[in-house]
């Protein structure tokens, strides 16, 4: 399927990131085991960096709330940060946390980032016929920055405007997108929002945005079949996504 972004008065593309722009397998085989191994020597060397003291800050608050909750998380912060990645949270405080042991990887040239070939022409493309695009991701705005920033190709930012990351509220919540569009100065329907999740999906159409499911050939079980049942747009590629 295809989209017309101007066809449908769209002005801004809102993009995911985790099988979206960028394969599945780098964050789960690379970025994720990279934080895992390297956050221990991190925090005994950078704890008391003001960075690390605001993520660590908010990881206490989040143990806090799971233990209200009724949940049984262990107290030290290191062994909290373990426990949280064991259950794939999309906790704000390791987002965070994980973001700054990933920037020493990439400046130290470690990690680079990794995009889907389609990614860096439709960027271009979009930004050069006036269409703002911007990320809206789980992972922290400076976990972003970095992989758009790093990859085989060049540095993408140049292309990107905003970054959104759990600060602004969760993926699943339609509130999250409504103030995205107050941030980005739109209405909602004049922004198209492309994600591989269809939860995510159903929260940005509930806040009136425009909607596509992204199903890459990585990630879709049965590539090349005809696309599951969907309330929502599909596109295989960036390239469906017309100026």
């Amino acid at each position: 399927m295809t989209i017309s972004l101007s066809a449908q008065g769209l002005r801004a593309i809102l993009l995911d990131i985790e099988g979206t722009t960028t394969p599945m397998a780098f964050v789960h085989d690379v970025l994720f085991p990279f934080a895992r191994a390297h956050v221990s020597g991190f925090l005994r060397r950078r704890g008391d960096t003001a960075s690390v003291r605001r993520a660590v800050a908010r990881l206490e608050e989040e143990c806090a709330a799971d233990q209200a909750a009724g949940a049984a998380p262990p107290a030290l912060v290191l062994d909290y940060v373990y426990w949280l990645m064991d259950r794939d949270r999309k906790s704000t405080g390791l987002k965070a946390l994980q973001g700054l042991v990933w920037q020493e990887g990439f400046e130290a040239g470690t990690l680079r980032g990794r995009v889907y070939p389609d990614v860096p022409p439709a960027l271009a493309r979009w930004s050069t016929r006036g269409f703002e695009v911007d990320i809206y991701s789980s992972g922290s705005v400076l976990a972003q920055r970095l992989l758009f920033g790093t990859t085989p190709v060049g540095d993408l930012t140049t292309f990107l405007t905003r970054y959104f990351d759990t600060q602004i509220g969760p993926k699943g919540d339609p509130d999250s997108y409504r103030r995205i569009a107050g941030e980005i100065d739109m209405e909602p329907a004049a922004i198209l929002f492309v994600s591989d999740v269809e939860t995510e999906l159903d929260a940005a159409h509930g806040a009136g945005l425009h909607t596509a499911l992204c199903v890459r050939s990585d990630t879709d079980a049965e590539a090349g079949a005809e696309p599951r049942a969907t309330a929502h747009a599909v596109v295989r590629t960036f390239d469906d996504i017309l100026d």
